[in-house]
């Protein structure tokens, strides 16, 4: 799959997205072993999340980008010709992950914080390597008839 000519993404919000995920994850998992309540966080972001995801506009960690760090010029624009479809879903299934994870974080704390911790962990590929991992599901999942991608 080639992105259109007349389509583009900033990378440097998706890159602050994703660390925004990996943060609050990370504050939830460490901060829980010495305040419980943190655990919390899990289903707000699984909330931030899909809200982003449906209405792009109200994204949180997008609108921090575009409204402080960008004009402030402490992140630098990084625009590329790109389609947001992938991302916008790999957001929805980071979200949709949360939700199930934060099911479990009262009868089976374990399981629950090792959904979340996989968010993390697969949100810190793709700002570490690159490589977008629901992106990739989104595209086998087009390529398989079962979404138009």
């Amino acid at each position: 799959m080639t992105a259109s000519l007349s389509s583009v993404v900033d990378h440097s919000a998706l890159k602050v997205n994703q660390t925004g995920i990996i943060a609050t994850v990370l504050v939830a998992f460490i901060g829980s072993a010495f305040y419980r309540p943190l655990l919390v966080l899990i289903p707000l972001l699984a909330v931030v999340l899909l809200v982003g995801t449906f209405a792009p506009q109200l994204a949180l960690f997008k609108q921090i980008y575009f409204k402080v760090l960008k004009p402030r010029g402490i992140v630098k624009p990084r625009v590329v010709p790109d389609r947001p479809e992938p991302h916008n879903f790999a957001q929805g299934l980071g979200g949709v992950f949360l939700a199930i994870s934060s099911v479990f974080l009262l009868p089976l704390p374990v399981v629950g914080l090792a959904l979340a911790l996989l968010v993390a962990v697969l949100a810190f590929i793709n700002v570490a390597f690159g490589y977008c991992v629901g992106c990739q599901i989104y595209f086998q999942l087009g390529r398989a008839g079962l979404i138009k991608a």
